[in-house]
């Protein structure tokens, strides 16, 4: 995906990276269309079901005389909006500013309301819009300025000589015209200088070059925000006027007195609650009290004005004790920049902890109450490892978990009650992970999720067709129930602190924390931590959505905003703004709480580097201060990690210093490497052909034929630079770690290339999140099935996914795997499984099925690869058998018995590192397809009393290979003994010749020796 695609309900960039500069398009490389639509901001607005759809046929366009030319004729309503027309109902081809192929998104202002003609010209690609009702480029409708204090101004204008204004109406109604603005009040602004002062470029880097505007000191601020407010400048006849961003001048008002109070429903001392909100910017809140949820919202039991706190901008009232189980909406009186006036916005809460079923009303809800707690819950404590290192991640969805596993309840099935079930298969197969040395479940979002279905009994259910294991027909009725359906990945937050509720048996109100907890409790009784999955960088919805709340509480604040005023949507949804104070409040609170109230131990950050890093050494400083006499759990063991791409509004620093891979090392937080997982499953995520090989999936050593992978030559530079890459993988990704290079040359893991990066970017073991299958993308069986040679047998496919699974076991760093990935998972080869229901998302704990070959997978994100996939499909030989599943899944546990035998497997420091793990096999004349790690206990401290050390060989060629070690002859090397007694019998044909120091391996094997005595290395 490009990062300007909004995929609204994805992860859409959760494990992706290595992303481009959006390309020109070629006309001649994109065929005729079948369909195109205008997806943006807009479509609810046009009827659509929701913002950024692309296959909604109510914002589709037409060719009605087959020109090339596609038109479309809409009322779009006031406001500032941004699209890109999409082929064929996917986000596979777009185009956006320019004709660019996954261009940026095309800016609309409407100034006035009539019908908007858009085109879209294919020899072109060119995409246009038309109307008597588009605004031009500035006025009132943008926001080109920002009022970044209470007395600085910053607008991007050059003329000392101008005069410059500040205009406030209370009302709105302020009207930009020939004669200048007209309407409200209006102050002489003083020109300061014609760039920010240094302690605000600090703060605000991308507007270093903008004017400073000075505010006169008797203008009343807090007032004036309450209403319209623009800047305007005059020099002879020529004016020019623009709206003003305030987020800066909020936080410099509020945000110090606000740091400190405890937002939402908040209980002292089992008194009457308090509850508090956020809003310096509107004229009045009051509280709606509702006896019953399915109230009708104009409708309320009880309302209370509540009472604002001028310094800190936050409005509270106490209501009675009785109160408890209540729920609530805010009346939130505000002005709306994007509707002109004062609204009457009634909003849940953002620090919502309970919620009515699909997110209606919040309620007021003790956390602490002892009603809401398991059996059994006091006594439950984190489970998390003495050090960071040691962590095996196993990534799951709650509904993949259960929902298909008929050994659990039928009621209980795809919620957080099925990890009660200690007798289902998938807590049976989970048990068996843990005893192997799996300690950590990561969970897909499980916050309160915009666009599921809480109530089952509502949730659409798609008839499968059964048709060949190549039909489109499967994917078509998901299609047709998907918007529907009880499943989505769930990348779209609604409230950040509440539990999602369709994965309760209840929706309705406090049912669903009570489950949590319980889910969390049974995890922790089978040993094994809960990672949070948590998206702070986005909202499903913003301005006046139904599902929007941030900002409907306080209009321009929580989103970051481009220079025009418009939403960032570079994560794919409406971005969040961490930077600004409240927000990073928001997110800190809900941290603490979800560690605290749900003994969580440990997050797992959306789209990381979209935020700052201050913001998640925040989350840190806050997580280490919580202690188990104070607050119940040892924040300092809770783990913290996330994507650290570099893209979008944010990229390379522009805003802030971002929490990115190469910025947070020495910080302790993890990032996950995408330079190990292109190098062993070969190419990247948005390759046109999907049979670029890699070093587990055959490049060089077996090649599959494709004009993809180049000649020999190319394939055997490529295999080279990938195993480098590889090695400072299995090194902790560390920038400072030495090692000999495919050129002979010593060098960093900084100075290993990966497409214009270094391939080592970490300062701590800890940092480096080793994976090679998430949630996104295929997954590793499916990919596979791409890159291997056709005619690869079934067993061997078997071994290259374990091969590709071991540079993940035995590397050093925190381990990550997909869930299913050890039982050959299959999507059916659907890339983006987001919103693709339960039929291809379905998990198999009984083993009698991968899922491969149930159709054709969705169009709306694999049409482009359907000829690829089809014959791979339609081929029986593809479907593992039950004895195929079980004997990855044991060999699976091999590896993780293995990586749990030796704390060499789990060093601590970087210094630990480049004592302990070197590299045979290295130089030009190397052996390509071969990688020999000696992991060393004679040099540095003595960490493994029982071995001097350990040598794992991972051998991806189709062919058996013999290494010389000179160094470690006469050593007394052996196969492990998990090995040894192991479920893979070829492994077990390795052999180490003491007397040359020769290591034999068969094909497609990783091999792992022990050496428990003899001369040091």
């Amino acid at each position: 995906m490009q990062p300007s695609r909004p995929v609204v309900l994805t992860g859409a960039f959760a494990l992706f990276s290595g992303l481009l500069s959006p390309t020109a398009a070629l006309a001649d490389h994109v065929p005729v269309p079948g369909s195109i639509t205008v997806a943006g901001s807009l479509q609810s607005e046009l009827g659509c079901p929701g913002d950024w759809q692309p296959g909604c046929s109510t914002t589709q366009l037409t060719d009605s005389d087959g020109d090339g030319v596609w038109t479309g004729t809409f009322d779009v309503p006031v406001g500032s909006w941004e699209y890109k027309v999409t082929l064929n109902g996917t986000w596979d081809v777009s185009f956006g500013v320019d004709g660019a192929e996954g261009g940026a998104n095309i800016p609309l202002v409407i100034s006035a309301a009539s019908p908007v003609t858009f085109s879209y010209d294919h020899a072109t690609h060119l995409v246009t819009a038309t109307g008597e009702g588009i605004g031009e480029s500035g006025g009132l409708t943008q926001e080109h300025a920002h009022w970044l204090t209470a007395d600085t101004i910053a607008w991007d204008v050059d003329d000392a000589s101008a005069t410059y204004s500040l205009h406030a109406a209370p009302e709105g109604g302020l009207e930009f015209g020939e004669n200048g603005v007209e309407g409200g009040e209006a102050v002489p602004l003083e020109w300061v200088s014609g760039a920010l002062p240094a302690d605000l470029v600090q703060k605000w880097p991308h507007l270093a070059q903008y004017a400073a505007l000075r505010v006169p000191t008797g203008v009343d601020v807090a007032q004036a925000l309450k209403g319209q407010i623009a800047v305007s400048s005059q020099v002879g006849d020529v004016s020019d006027a623009t709206g003003l961003q305030i987020p800066g001048v909020l936080d410099d008002l509020y945000a110090g007195a606000a740091a400190e109070v405890a937002l939402g429903p908040v209980w002292n001392d089992g008194a009457s609650p308090v509850v508090r909100l956020w809003a310096p910017t509107a004229r009045s809140v009051t509280l709606r009290l509702y006896d019953d949820p399915t109230s009708a919202v104009g409708e309320p039991t009880e309302a209370v004005e509540m009472t604002l706190a001028p310094e800190s901008g936050v409005w509270s009232t106490t209501v009675e004790a009785s109160a408890e189980g209540r729920y609530y909406l805010y009346d939130v009186e505000v002005y709306v920049p994007s509707t002109g006036q004062v609204e009457h916005n009634v909003v849940t809460d953002p620090y919502s902890v309970s919620l009515a079923a699909n997110s209606t009303k919040s309620q007021l809800i003790k956390l602490a109450d002892d009603d809401l707690e398991p059996r059994g819950w006091n006594r439950v404590s984190t489970v998390a490892p003495s050090t960071p290192e040691e962590i095996d991640v196993y990534e799951l969805h709650v509904r993949d978990f259960s929902i298909s596993d008929e050994t659990v309840p039928e009621e209980y099935r795809g919620t957080y009650m099925a990890f009660t079930e200690r007798g289902s298969d998938g807590m049976r197969h989970l048990r068996q992970l843990q005893r192997a040395g799996l300690t950590t479940v990561h969970l897909l979002p499980t916050f309160d999720i915009a666009s599921i279905e809480e109530i089952r009994s509502e949730q659409a259910i798609p008839q499968i067709p059964d048709v060949a294991p190549d039909s489109p027909g499967q994917q078509a009725a998901v299609g047709e129930t998907r918007a529907e359906d009880g499943f989505n990945w769930g990348y779209d937050p609604w409230h950040y602190t509440t539990p999602e509720g369709s994965y309760a048996t209840e929706p309705e109100g406090a049912q669903r924390i009570l489950e949590y907890r319980a889910m969390v409790q049974g995890l922790h009784a089978i040993g094994l931590g809960v990672v949070n999955d948590v998206v702070f960088n986005h909202t499903a919805q913003s301005g006046q959505g139904e599902k929007s709340v941030l900002d409907r509480v306080v209009p321009g604040y929580y989103h970051r905003l481009l220079e025009d005023g418009r939403i960032a949507t570079s994560s794919c949804c409406e971005n969040t703004a961490t930077e600004h104070a409240m927000m990073e409040k928001l997110m800190v609170d809900s941290i603490v709480t979800w560690a605290t109230q749900y003994k969580i131990d440990g997050f797992r950050f959306d789209l990381m580097g979209h935020h700052s890093r201050d913001n998640l050494l925040a989350v840190r400083e806050a997580l280490d201060a919580l202690t188990p006499e104070k607050d119940g759990v040892d924040g300092s063991r809770i783990y913290l990690y996330g994507e650290g791409w570099n893209f979008g509004e944010v990229a390379d620093n522009a805003r802030f210093v971002q929490a990115t891979q190469v910025n947070m090392a020495g910080t302790g937080i993890g990032t996950f490497s995408d330079r190990l997982r292109d190098a062993v499953r070969g190419g990247g995520p948005f390759d046109e052909d999907p049979r670029v090989q890699g070093f587990g999936s055959g490049l060089y050593t077996d090649p599959n034929g494709a004009e993809a992978n180049g000649d020999e030559a190319a394939q055997r530079e490529r295999l080279l630079l990938s195993m480098d890459q590889i090695r400072v993988g299995l090194a902790g990704n560390l920038a400072g770690y030495t090692l000999v290079d495919r050129t002979g040359a010593t060098v960093t893991g900084a100075q290993v290339p990966y497409g214009g990066q270094p391939a080592g970017y970490t300062g701590d073991p800890q940092e480096n999140v080793l994976y090679v299958s998430a949630h996104d993308n295929e997954t590793l069986y499916d990919s596979s099935l791409f890159k291997l040679p056709p005619g690869t047998s079934m067993a061997d496919r078997v071994r290259m996914q374990q091969l590709a699974l071991s540079t993940v076991a035995l590397g050093q760093g925190v381990s990550f795997f997909h869930a299913g990935t050890d039982t050959l998972r299959s999507k059916s080869l659907d890339r983006n499984s987001y919103d693709s229901g339960d039929h291809f998302n379905l998990l198999d704990w009984s083993y009698q099925t991968n899922n491969f070959g149930v159709g054709l997978p969705p169009a709306w994100d694999n049409e482009d690869k359907w000829p690829f996939m089809q014959p791979l499909l339609a081929d029986p030989g593809l479907r593992p058998s039950q004895n195929d599943i079980e004997a990855s899944a044991a060999r699976f546990r091999d590896l993780l018995q293995i990586a749990d035998s030796s704390p060499l497997f789990d060093l601590t420091t970087a210094e630990q590192v480049q004592q302990k793990v070197r590299f045979l096999n290295t130089g030009p004349d190397q052996r390509p397809g071969l990688i020999v790690m000696h992991l060393d206990d004679t040099t540095g401290d003595d960490l493994d009393r029982r071995l001097n050390g350990v040598v794992v060989i991972f051998n991806a060629t189709d062919e058996v290979q013999s290494f010389n070690a000179e160094g470690l002859r006469r050593s007394n090397a052996q196969l492990s003994t998990v090995q040894r007694g192991g479920a893979d019998p070829r492994v077990k044909e390795s052999r180490f010749d003491r007397g040359s120091g020769t290591f034999t391996v068969p094909a497609r094997t990783t091999a792992v020796f022990e050496i428990r005595g003899g001369p040091a290395s």
